[in-house]
């Protein structure tokens, strides 16, 4: 079926809005993270989870749901991920308590997990033209750096003039809007019932992960416990040998391992991992540390973590565009490096330039801006027509599973750090060591204006050095991926992008 351009960029801005509320639903709870907890009565593992238990059950079953989308046709994966997405939506605002709200975002992520894939291999079947269909997974991928930014600045708005529900009510009329437009604009189903889909490759996968980030929380908290620790990880093994092992027997496998011998498709996907763990790590710690520490409001924090999307908008786009002449190597190693110059200027300038801070933001996303956007082509383009579904539930999975052990790594490592570093004043409560969150409301109930000053003096230099901390982390973790990305990229040349040694 040929279909007309016009009709053509119109399905992207379809499905790219479908991504952007996907991204959206990772980032928007960062700036609503204090206020949402407050309300909720939520402990700081309670918050984490709020926000991790999206991208764990997204990454779980993401790599099952691009096959399915295959066997069901990727038109009717998108439509049910919508209407799934819109319900979840509705629970999610209305929940009383952190377990029913963990639950909801739970269920977004069914939704979510259902849409991705879909977005992308939508874009695929559309666009027959190379350079055209690099320019339009450009823009798709620009989407993922804008909903990201957009999350915390459209919470910040919101909770300004309304509840944190708010933050989730928004997403049913654009859930809508493009199921409207997917009907009218989509080329018709296309099932192939051949098409394998095994379920319990994916719950295997969920269990790893869940696994995972239990063991990196746990091991985190001030007083850990052995027994879950041991208990997390037996689980993380256990489901990833499993996992590993069931592909290995099945005809029609989730994930094919020898698509990894390919270089460019590896550099690819760990451009995406790496990329998305320093956003979602930087944007996470600095609404926090700024709420906090400087008594910004969510709306302000917002803005100030946008510097990140607005330094990525127009490399990202740009990178699509000069990819056929440039080749990977600059724009994804180079793109890394740039992102860890400008995460250490941050690091330096946090408490004393609020123009350096922005200026090392804006350097940070305008590297990691230019890595993604063709981190989606050197993945798509570096496997053949009949792994695409898989290609990109692996690239989906590799951005979720960045922003995943983001939230859990450098969430947990921050509240650690804060935790084993506070100077106590003589005769403040030990719970002041859970949170600065904690630390501010024992404050406020303490009597006597010292009291109160040295406490707050004491949280906030205490969050400022494990603010540092996981800066140090993201800065040395996208050091590491130019470093990795730089050597697998080092044979592929200009116009390389989609051929090249790899290849052979």
């Amino acid at each position: 079926m040929i279909i007309s351009k016009r009709r053509r960029w119109l399905l992207l801005a379809v499905v790219s809005a479908g991504l952007l509320l996907i991204t959206l639903d990772n980032s928007i709870l960062y700036a609503a993270l204090p206020t949402l907890v407050e309300d909720l009565g939520a402990s700081s593992s309670e918050g984490l989870w709020i926000i991790n238990a999206y991208p764990v059950v997204m990454a779980g079953l993401l790599l099952g749901s691009g096959t399915l989308g295959d066997r069901v046709g990727h038109r009717r994966m998108f439509v049910i991920g919508l209407a799934v997405f819109g319900a979840a939506s509705l629970v999610a605002a209305f929940s009383t308590t952190p377990e029913a709200l963990i639950a909801a975002r739970a269920f977004l992520a069914v939704g979510a997990a259902a849409m991705m894939p879909a977005t992308l291999a939508l874009i695929r079947v559309t666009f027959d033209d190379e350079r055209e269909r690099n320019m339009a997974i450009a823009v798709w991928g620009t989407m993922a750096v804008v909903g990201s930014a957009l999350g915390p600045i459209i919470s910040g708005i919101l909770l300004q003039h309304f509840w944190w529900g708010s933050v989730f009510i928004i997403n049913v009329p654009v859930v809508v809007a493009a199921t409207v437009a997917t009907l009218v604009l989509a080329p018709p189903n296309d099932p192939d019932p051949s098409k394998q889909w095994d379920l319990t490759s994916s719950l295997l996968a969920l269990v790893a992960l869940v696994g995972l980030v239990l063991a990196i929380k746990e091991t985190a908290k001030a007083d850990p416990a052995p027994v879950v620790i041991a208990a997390a990880v037996l689980a993380t093994v256990a489901g990833g040998w499993a996992f590993a092992r069931r592909q290995r027997r099945l005809t029609y496998p989730l994930l094919d391992f020898a698509i990894f011998r390919n270089r460019a498709f590896l550099a690819g996907v760990l451009a995406a991992g790496f990329a998305l763990f320093a956003i979602s790590g930087i944007q996470l710690v600095t609404t926090q540390r700024f709420q906090l520490v400087e008594g910004f409001t969510p709306l302000r924090a917002g803005f100030l973590v946008a510097a990140v999307a607005l330094g990525a908008f127009p490399t990202a786009m740009l990178g699509g565009a000069v990819l056929h002449k440039v080749g990977l190597l600059p724009l994804i190693t180079g793109g890394l490096a740039l992102g860890a110059v400008g995460t250490v200027l941050v690091l330096m300038n946090f408490s004393t330039s609020m123009g350096l801070l922005v200026t090392g933001l804006i350097i940070t996303g305008s590297g990691l801006g230019a890595a993604m956007s063709v981190a989606s082509s050197a993945i798509m383009g570096n496997v053949p027509a009949r792994r695409a579904g898989m290609a990109s539930s692996v690239e989906e999975v590799s951005y979720e599973f960045g922003g995943l052990i983001a939230v859990a790594l450098l969430g947990s490592l921050l509240t650690a750090v804060y935790s084993a570093t506070i100077d106590l004043p003589a005769g403040v409560s030990d719970r002041a060591r859970d949170s600065l969150d904690s630390a501010s409301a024992l404050a406020l109930a303490g009597e006597g204006a010292g009291a109160h000053t040295a406490l707050i003096r004491a949280a906030s230099e205490a969050f400022d050095g494990a603010y540092l901390a996981v800066m140090v982390v993201v800065a040395a973790a996208l050091t590491v991926g130019a470093l990795v990305t730089g050597a697998l990229l080092r044979r592929h040349g200009p116009g390389s992008a989609l051929s090249g040694p790899a290849h052979h």
